[in-house]
């Protein structure tokens, strides 16, 4: 399957720049807090080993067509972070290497039937086993920017940016909690609408480039730098992405 082929080539890229990024972190870097309210700099490394290897029970339920939880629970999920992220710094960076292998070496054995076969994570409706490889490639770049250990949202490649872009504004679309407003990304053709559904055309409206407005739409960035027409005190302010 071509596009599989693609999207791994992606993610082996982003793999090798997160690992050169956790190679350098010292034992005491590692326990120096990330840009996410709780975790040190451990915990996101040790979630993004544990994120593959649930992605690979993913994989091996599409193909086996077997049943296997991303997680035994939201619980084990959890401790299974935890207990890792005090692990010394060269251990979490081998800990992320060896289970990118696991999943890369999953995939590659992954027929290409395979992967339309219906799948689903903890929370949320079922979807299909080539996705797996987007959320995998999503958790490598948002959480290496998490790291706050010199790659920005600025790092991001032009591809990863134009399609996170379009699938996490949709998942603001017809949210209540979230502020109606227009989404548009320098040069495109069309924004992206988001709020609730059925209320008038959005009076307010956030541009900027599409790094920027992606760090913002995840929560990584205050969206200082964004332009905003519609009101006065800069972009609205939203929820969780989720």
């Amino acid at each position: 399957m071509n596009e599989a082929s693609h999207s791994l080539d992606r993610l082996a890229a982003a793999t090798d720049r997160l690992l050169a990024t956790a190679t350098v972190l010292s034992d005491a870097q590692a326990r120096e807090p990330s840009l996410l309210p709780g975790w040190t700099r451990g915990h996101v490394l040790s979630h993004i080993a544990r994120n593959a290897d649930g992605m690979v029970n993913l994989l091996n339920w599409a193909r086996t067509g077997t049943e296997t939880p991303m997680y035994a629970s939201a619980e084990s999920r959890s401790a299974d972070i935890e207990a890792g992220a005090r692990s010394p710094a060269t251990d979490l960076t081998a800990d992320v290497r060896e289970s990118a292998a696991r999943f890369a070496a999953e995939a590659a054995a992954m027929p290409d039937d395979a992967w339309t076969a219906q799948v689903r994570a903890l929370r949320g409706p079922g979807f299909p086993a080539f996705a797996v490889l987007d959320r995998r490639l999503s958790e490598v770049e948002i959480h290496h920017v998490d790291l706050a250990a010199g790659y920005a949202p600025s790092d991001w490649p032009a591809d990863f940016v134009a399609d996170a872009l379009h699938r996490v504004a949709d998942s603001f679309t017809g949210r209540d909690d979230a502020p109606c407003c227009l989404v548009w990304a320098e040069s495109a053709p069309h924004g992206y609408r988001i709020g609730p559904a059925g209320t008038a055309s959005p009076p307010v409206v956030v541009r900027g480039q599409p790094a920027a407005l992606l760090a913002w739409l995840l929560g990584r960035d205050s969206g200082a730098g964004l332009r905003v027409s519609g009101q006065a005190d800069g972009p609205p302010v939203l929820p969780a992405w989720r």
